[in-house]
């Protein structure tokens, strides 16, 4: 039988990435005792306070039909919040919402990019991106990270890869999976590259709230003078622990948002409405688990920085936010795929080799912070012990 072409671009952009993920669930499931430090959940529920704007707005009868852009109340409460973070004025004809911010960035992505073009992106970078951008039958161009400078894009390694085939520049900052955060010099940079080349950027900004102390939060929509390219991405996910209900959105020009309009249309006809008010509440005020997530997450990085860092010639790399750190492997001689794997079925646990985020991370393992503190420490002494075990082997 015939297919369309999108399914033989994305052919092994799904699950196989996720096949250690999946092995863990499955060893976990048979009864082994797994720690697993693979996936970025929050560690703590939904607030009881958004789940009851939620129960309150379906019992209300919002459970109807929506549009495609989004519920008033939601883009009023979204605009006011970029407004106020951006600190110049975003209305809600700029602003698209989304069942999270993967379908967000699909529609967004959709709109901008064809069979033919070029879009640049860092790598190492989200498992999923490379699936984005190949589903519209545009290339993937990955430029390197560079350890040396925090694993932030760098505008001239982007230079360095400009065709006339080049449309967009994707980043993601606050990044997964290194946990770098963008300096207001980078995004300037990579701002004028964008305008001298007429190119658009898109910012898949959903760790925002999870930054850690030291470290200030910058945004491409910060400024006027190449803001009419920028579209960035979020959603309440990570920063109010609501990954299951899937409400996200984009932040653009309005002529863009009149753009993708028929798309959203054509895809979804709306989000349900007592989600978007659970996420207008949401976004109106502080999310009230963003800043113990930080707390947590900044204490496990360091926590596995100081077990492991320089132990059996593993390095840590340590995160400036978001939900992970990275653990160097290449001195084991072992493949970020192959030690994971090991690591798993050796002393149980569960981490993302670094190939599932980019040739870059050859050799490094994610590591989520989303565990117990003594998780962590136990998850750390068992990977000690075994990077030990290598090298006595070795």
């Amino acid at each position: 039988m015939r297919y369309a072409s999108i399914t033989d671009r994305l052919a092994g952009m799904g699950g196989a990435k996720w096949a250690v993920h999946a092995r863990a669930r499955a060893l976990s499931a048979s009864g082994r005792d797994i720690i697993e430090l693979t996936i970025g959940e929050p560690d703590v529920p939904t607030p009881e306070v958004l789940m009851d704007v939620a129960q309150r707005a379906m019992r209300a009868g919002r459970t109807g039909y929506s549009n495609g852009q989004g519920e008033a109340g939601l883009l009023n409460a979204l605009a006011q919040r970029y407004s106020a973070r951006r600190g110049r004025k975003i209305t809600p004809g700029q602003i698209m919402c989304f069942p999270g911010t993967q379908t967000t960035l699909y529609a967004t992505l959709t709109a901008l990019v064809e069979t033919g073009d070029e879009v640049l992106i860092g790598d190492p970078m989200y498992a999923t991106y490379e699936g984005l951008i190949r589903s519209t039958g545009a290339t993937v161009v990955p430029v390197p990270l560079d350890p040396a400078h925090g694993f932030r894009m760098q505008a001239k390694d982007l230079a360095a890869r400009l065709t006339p085939r080049t449309k967009v520049i994707f980043l993601n900052s606050p990044h997964n999976p290194t946990g770098a955060v963008l300096r207001r010099a980078d995004i300037v940079a990579i701002g004028q590259l964008a305008v001298a080349h007429d190119l658009w950027v898109v910012c898949d900004e959903v760790y925002e709230d999870l930054v850690f102390e030291g470290t200030d939060f910058a945004s491409p929509l910060d400024y006027p003078e190449f803001s009419d390219r920028v579209v960035v991405a979020s959603s309440i996910s990570k920063s109010h622990a609501a990954p299951g209900f899937r409400s996200g959105w984009c932040v653009g020009p309005e002529a863009f948002s009149a753009r993708l309009l028929p798309l959203s249309e054509t895809i979804l006809f709306g989000n349900q409405p007592f989600i978007a008010d659970m996420t207008a509440t949401a976004v109106s005020v502080p999310s009230p688990v963003a800043a113990g997530m930080v707390a947590r997450f900044s204490r496990r990085a360091d926590l596995i920085r100081d077990r492991l860092d320089g132990v059996a010639g593993l390095r840590v790399h340590v995160p400036e936010a978001g939900m992970f750190a990275l653990l160097d492997v290449r001195a084991t001689g072992m493949t970020g795929t192959g030690f994971a794997l090991s690591l798993l079925d050796t002393v149980g646990v569960a981490a993302m080799p670094g190939e599932s985020f980019g040739a870059a991370l050859g050799g490094w393992l994610r590591l989520a912070l989303s565990q117990s503190d003594s998780r962590t420490a136990d998850a750390c002494d068992r990977i000690a012990s075994f990077a030990a075990m290598l090298r006595g082997a070795a």
